[in-house]
């Protein structure tokens, strides 16, 4: 987010793209497909004029990797060893606008920490930079601004859908520099599983006893979600609206303190549905190889 407030941006690099269509359905085939030929970079850029999205998949003939890069296409996120670059040189869809620009994330501390979020541990998160800043650059749309920013890293084994039915995730930036992460899940099988995580600048991670959970109105596609609060919940501010997935700023209270917390809900029953994996070609398409551009 902005300094300002009134830009916002994620991003979401995939190997092997969790919500690909494609990927989902050379599985349903009973193939064992490579992740790297479902790479995809996706793009959400939130303005005071509207919303750019972003979320083309490409085969593995258009992926490169290594330890300090990852080029997917004619987009590259690379590490210097400061700070994680992005070069982003997409389109959005539906309305095809040029996405193209770097953006910078420094991370004030940097955190080697990875937990299950199932029983079975076939899924994983961590957070990599809890608190950075970040540095916006783009030629289209035209914009330069500068802000707080998070970062982090989810893997699996296994399709989402296998093992969630939803959950509810949430990241919040506290007043005395540290940033709280709530991930409340839900399963199939097996007891609900909530993570209640305080990271602090020096490098610690503490456990902490999370308030009730608080409702929220549904989304326009009648998805519910939840968020914990010690009161109840205040303005809250949608950024994505989708069929299986919504994202949004919410202010709400955590240890004795108002806080804006960015929130996201992901259904995964919704998500495998029919009806929904049909749609998802709208947003996300797929593009064959291409010569790259020196």
């Amino acid at each position: 987010m902005s300094e300002c407030g009134r830009y916002g941006l994620s991003l979401i690099a995939f190997v092997g793209s969790v919500f690909s269509p494609y990927y989902a359905r050379a599985i349903r085939r009973g193939l064992l497909p490579n992740p790297e030929n479902h790479c995809a970079i996706n793009v959400a850029l939130y303005t005071p004029l509207g919303k750019y999205w972003s979320m083309t998949e490409r085969p593995q003939s258009s992926v490169t990797r290594d330890a300090s890069s990852f080029v997917i296409g004619p987009s590259c996120v690379h590490w210097d060893g400061q700070a994680l670059h992005v070069d982003i040189d997409e389109w959005s869809v539906p309305i095809p606008r040029r996405l193209k620009g770097r953006v910078s994330v420094y991370p004030d501390q940097l955190f080697d920490f990875s937990t299950p979020l199932d029983h079975d541990k076939r899924h994983h998160w961590g957070p990599i930079a809890p608190f950075a800043r970040v540095r916006v650059e783009l030629s289209n749309p035209e914009q330069s601004w500068s802000g707080h920013a998070y970062v982090d890293s989810n893997e699996g084994v296994e399709p989402i859908a296998n093992a969630f039915t939803q959950w509810d995730w949430s990241r919040a930036h506290m007043p005395d520099g540290t940033s709280t992460v709530l991930y409340d899940c839900q399963f199939h099988q097996g007891p609900d599983h909530l993570l209640a995580l305080q990271f602090t600048s020096n490098g610690q991670v503490k456990s902490f006893d999370a308030p009730k959970r608080e409702g929220m109105p549904k989304t326009g596609w009648g998805l519910e979600r939840r968020l914990r609060s010690e009161r109840p919940l205040g303005k809250i501010q949608s950024l994505e609206d989708t069929p299986f997935y919504q994202r949004a700023i919410v202010q709400n209270h955590l240890l004795g303190e108002s806080v804006s917390s960015f929130h996201e809900t992901l259904n995964a029953n919704r998500f495998a549905s029919p009806w929904v994996q049909a749609l998802l070609p709208w947003r996300m398409p797929r593009l064959a190889a291409r010569p790259r551009q020196t």
